[in-house]
């Protein structure tokens, strides 16, 4: 990712739901509002901004590669997005494919440590897979949820489904799936605390110190509370269109009005 990642809340608590489900080996679904950051923290937990772009190139080995078979096996999590309209046959070839790359660069990692004089192998690294994460998951057709909850009966693989609200709801209309369910969890957005420690650190980033006492920032505050609604993606993308704004206005100083201007770019849902 372009920007350093902000460790939230909500954030933890989808680590500790992941770990769950990683653990007891079951299926957990995530569901929350477009944009409070689901996908972010899914990708994160799989550390797939670091290896997707490295298992994609595939070329020559270099440098870096014990730092990516390192995070391989810490990780040990395949993170999918379907395309729309995805046949089943070639999601489960999709997912398979990074199983087998993610396994592979773990099971390097285990070849690089010696236990007892003798060097750990793993026939099949697709079994050092423990958890795969697939976000988008109202893009699955009852064949390809079929699919999937057949792979978790066959070889024990955690899987977390990400989606919108009520995808557990339509869920309830595949009994063998819906029964294998053993965790739930809401990805909420921001509260008051986490929109000021979010709003600190961009604060920090446009070289400029935040204080909620203070009655400009307090009004600055309160209008981007007002217009996110403490929706992440939204205050991600609202920060740049600042920075925008004062550059342009030759501004220092981050007002209600700067942040109107800003927001006034942007197209806002409901």
């Amino acid at each position: 990712m372009n920007q350093t990642f902000i460790v939230t809340k909500e954030h933890r608590r989808f680590t500790e739901f992941a770990n769950a489900v990683r653990k007891e080996k079951t299926i957990g679904i995530c569901h929350g509002d477009a944009g409070v950051g689901k996908t972010n923290s899914a990708r994160r937990y799989a550390n797939w901004d670091d290896l997707e772009p490295y298992i994609t190139q595939w070329g020559p080995r270099g440098d870096q590669d014990a730092k990516h078979y390192a995070l391989a096996n810490r990780s040990r999590t395949v993170f999918y997005t379907p395309e729309v309209l995805c046949r089943p046959k070639d999601l489960m070839h999709d997912i398979e494919f990074w199983q087998i790359k993610v396994g592979i660069c773990a099971d390097e990692h285990l070849r690089s440590l010696v236990y007892d004089g003798e060097i750990v192998r793993q026939k099949d690294p697709t079994r050092l897979i423990e958890l795969l994460i697939v976000d988008e998951a109202e893009r699955l057709t009852p064949t390809a949820l079929e699919l999937l909850r057949d792979r978790h009966d066959r070889t024990q693989l955690a899987i977390i489904l990400i989606g919108m609200p009520g995808i557990d709801e339509r869920f309830r209309h595949y009994p063998q799936l819906y029964s294998r369910l053993g965790f739930s969890h809401h990805y909420r957005a921001l509260g008051r605390d986490e929109i000021l420690f979010v709003l600190d650190r961009h604060w920090r980033r446009l070289g400029k110190t935040l204080d909620p006492d203070d009655f400009t920032d307090a009004q600055a505050i309160a209008a981007i509370e007002r217009i996110t609604r403490g929706n992440f993606r939204l205050l991600e993308r609202l920060f740049p269109q600042i920075s925008r704004v004062l550059k342009i206005n030759q501004l220092d100083t981050i007002t209600d009005d700067v942040i109107e201007a800003a927001a006034s770019i942007l197209v806002v849902g409901n």
